[in-house]
């Protein structure tokens, strides 16, 4: 399924819905364009079983805003009571995560969990962040999340600080700063401590129920991998290189898998593609492909990887308000979206160097009366090896793999040699 997102059974019976107990669903990673769908399905799962209550599991560094507000509105939708739990130990609800946390209708945290860190930011060229300054945008994210506590009676100056100035809560904090009312260090215990409690106009039974961990459809599975920003992105970037690949080397199937390595990318992405990133990452391709034909002494080349690099820091899945995620993860994924481009670096000075080598491949002068082994029978084809270098070369007779042959002149690729008299 992948690690942004797992939902297995821990008790269930698919032909029939239980009646009762409590549905649960673990969300890990960033918040996705399938992370709603999954919020959904989990809900009317809920809906259709008569659940006394829906536990959302989270550890998430946030993620998308748009599927971030369609999460609180079903969860705030639906007649089931929704219960926001980070977990396991050592788990974190930061930006997006903290905003739905706190859109629960019950809010806990297992122990040696985080919240917080949920002031929008953007990454500069220098790796460093800086706060957005959007206060049209900021202000509407903190007078949403300031109603959402209001609404469920928490702490409002915390939910505000959040945002303002990336406050940090543990559990124990979070507890005592009334951000939360529950921490439970698991899902047994939680359901002991909510028992009795009272949400959208229901009184929580829930002590010893049974607990069904909610499995999506396989379309949905696909879809929540898909769509993880980075599997997305990349699958994005790999199929452009394999076009690449493709054009320069026809016939070895490349240019197929990156058409359909790009078809996924964009499924992912719910085909929010950024046109000016893409038009960079397209023009450096050419630029390659024209170096690779015109052999431009790597100019073109260079300029190519330029825009590459550049459509790739624009293209990496990070920029705020689409993408609600903390500093430091959006260090984290761009430094994995340039890997590809620094390989494709690589392999392009790799390829000028060799360029460059064949330039300066040995004329007739300089070939005629030297020396070299055959490798392999030639009759009257075969490869020796010339300088340290394998060799296309070419006989007037049959000449047995080991011999040592005579270079009598070149033409192009070919070497004409002849047995050693």
């Amino acid at each position: 399924m992948g690690p942004h997102l797992k939902a297995v059974v821990l008790l269930m019976m698919i032909s029939s819905p239980c009646l009762g107990g409590v549905v649960s669903l673990q969300i890990d990673g960033a918040i996705t364009p399938a992370s709603d769908d999954l919020v959904k399905a989990a809900i009317t799962y809920a809906e259709s079983s008569n659940a006394d209550a829906l536990v959302l599991m989270l550890d998430t560094p946030g993620g998308g805003l748009s599927e971030t507000l369609e999460i609180i509105a079903a969860v705030e939708r639906t007649e089931i009571p929704v219960v926001g739990y980070v977990s396991p130990p050592g788990a974190k609800a930061w930006s997006a995560g903290t905003m739905i946390l706190i859109s629960t209708d019950i809010a806990a945290m297992a122990p040696n969990t985080i919240i917080g860190s949920a002031q929008p930011v953007r990454l500069l060229p220098t790796g460093a962040t800086e706060p957005v300054n959007d206060t049209k945008t900021t202000n509407a994210i903190v007078a949403l999340i300031e109603e959402k506590a209001r609404v469920h009676g928490r702490n409002r100056t915390a939910a505000r600080e959040f945002v303002l100035s990336n406050l940090n809560l543990n559990a124990e904090e979070a507890l005592e700063y009334g951000v939360i009312e529950h921490v439970s260090p698991d899902i047994s215990s939680l359901l002991r401590s909510i028992n009795g409690s009272s949400a959208k106009n229901r009184t929580l039974a829930t002590e010893g129920a049974a607990v069904v961990i909610f499995e999506p459809d396989l379309r949905l599975r696909m879809l929540m991998l898909l769509s993880d920003p980075t599997i997305a992105g990349l699958l994005l970037l790999i199929g452009l290189y394999a076009l690449i690949f493709g054009i320069s080397n026809p016939g070895l199937g490349a240019e197929v898998f990156g058409v359909i390595a790009i078809a996924l990318g964009l499924i992912g992405q719910g085909f929010d593609v950024n046109i000016g990133a893409l038009f960079l990452i397209i023009v450096g391709m050419g630029l390659i492909l024209a170096e690779l034909h015109t052999h431009a002494m790597g100019v073109l080349g260079v300029a190519g990887l330029i825009c590459i690099v550049l459509g790739t820091l624009l293209f990496a899945p990070i920029g705020f308000p689409e993408w609600y995620l903390p500093g430091e993860y959006q260090r984290s994924v761009i430094r994995l979206f340039l890997l590809p481009s620094l390989t494709m670096a690589g392999f392009f000075a790799f390829a000028v160097y060799k360029i460059a080598e064949a330039r300066r491949r040995p004329t007739f002068e300089e070939t005629a009366g030297q020396y070299a082994e055959a490798i392999e029978t030639l009759d009257p084809r075969g490869y020796v090896i010339y300088r340290g270098e394998y060799w296309n070369a070419e006989a007037d007779e049959r000449i047995e793999k080991g011999e040592t042959v005579e270079v009598v002149g070149i033409s192009g690729r070919i070497l004409r040699v002849r047995k050693v008299r």
